[in-house]
């Protein structure tokens, strides 16, 4: 008999798509599942769907819990899970078929302790997967590097819900408790722990967005919290022997310093504060970066120091040289 997975499914808010959610795992080609809902104190009927559910189908298990956030929800869901393997959905979106069926069959075929799929920005229509059996297998420092990869690219791998795991990977991790950008502080220690991941090609998540293929954020004080998983990752890599990944690392953190400081419009509440925090944060970066921030091109580095000068000047340049492209 094949091992029971377990899926974890965090809830909040979101009535208007939660049934689509569950009935794409409901309908799911891999029948050995057991389905954890984790109502976390929604305030809308998202409680009664949940129970409304179990009550018709004996795989489903549900959790209510004061709100404790995505982070919260998510080891709530850890915490009773019995499957051999643990994979994530967020309750706004939906997944193919085969989306277990497929991964689990690839962590078998490659020895894998984690599986990933492709996923696509998706407001409601069907998921339109390929049959492509490709797939890749990264290993060690040449997984982490996928972090600093293309920005699609790295997306697809740091995040936590297109994957499947081995459930001994959380025997010692959960995701931070009271934070947002929880992946970023997360699935770097679950690569080191795992070892290997399996990357099919295949389509099988689809990540709802009201505005299909982007995704708008308001900015705030909260959004520094990335900051701060960046800097735990940087300080794991020195200890554990990812030095060559650092000057990728730096650049991150440099890179965003100087994105989040042009999104603090005058809209931003609070928004001259958090320009000045994020300026003593990117000078910060350059001087602990030393050595390896040298390494980076030197029309990088021409463009941190511009911006420490002069960020007016510097995004004047910088629309100049967009323009001309």
């Amino acid at each position: 008999m094949e091992p029971l997975i377990s899926v974890i499914v965090p809830v909040y808010q979101v009535e208007a798509y939660l049934e689509r959610c569950i009935e794409s795992l409901l309908v799911q080609t891999y029948g050995n599942l057991e389905i954890i809902l984790v109502d976390d104190g929604s305030l809308d009927r998202c409680g009664e769907i949940c129970d409304t559910y179990a009550g018709k189908d004996r795989r489903i298990q549900v959790i209510h819990q004061e709100n404790a956030g995505l982070s919260g929800a998510r080891n709530a869901g850890i915490e009773v899970a019995r499957g051999a393997c643990l994979a994530f959905v967020d309750s706004d979106d939906y997944v193919s078929r085969d989306f277990i069926r497929t991964l689990y069959e690839l962590m078998e075929e490659t020895g894998c302790a984690i599986s990933q799929c492709r996923f696509s920005y998706v407001q409601g229509e069907p998921l339109r997967g390929t049959k492509n059996r490709d797939y890749h297998i990264y290993r060690g420092e040449s997984l982490m590097k996928q972090l600093y990869g293309p920005e699609e690219e790295a997306t697809c791998f740091v995040v936590a819900w297109n994957k499947l795991y081995k459930r001994e990977l959380f025997d010692k991790i959960r995701y931070p408790l009271g934070r947002i950008h929880e992946d970023e502080a997360t699935t770097y220690l679950l690569f080191h722990e795992g070892k290997k991941l399996a990357f099919t090609e295949r389509t099988l998540y689809g990540y709802y967005t009201e505005n299909a293929g982007s995704i708008t954020t308001i900015f705030s004080r909260k959004r520094l919290q990335w900051l701060t998983a960046q800097e735990e990752r940087i300080r794991f890599f020195q200890k554990h022997g990812y030095e060559e990944l650092l000057p990728a690392a730096y650049r991150k953190l440099c890179d965003a310093c100087i994105t989040f400081y042009l999104r603090c419009t005058k809209e931003v509440e609070d928004h001259a504060a958090l320009q000045r925090d994020l300026m003593k944060s990117l000078r910060k970066y350059r001087t602990e970066g030393g050595t390896w921030i040298r390494e980076l091109p030197f029309r990088t580095r021409v463009g941190y120091r511009l911006f420490c000068v002069s960020p007016s000047l510097y995004k004047k340049l910088l629309k100049g040289m967009q323009g001309s492209v």
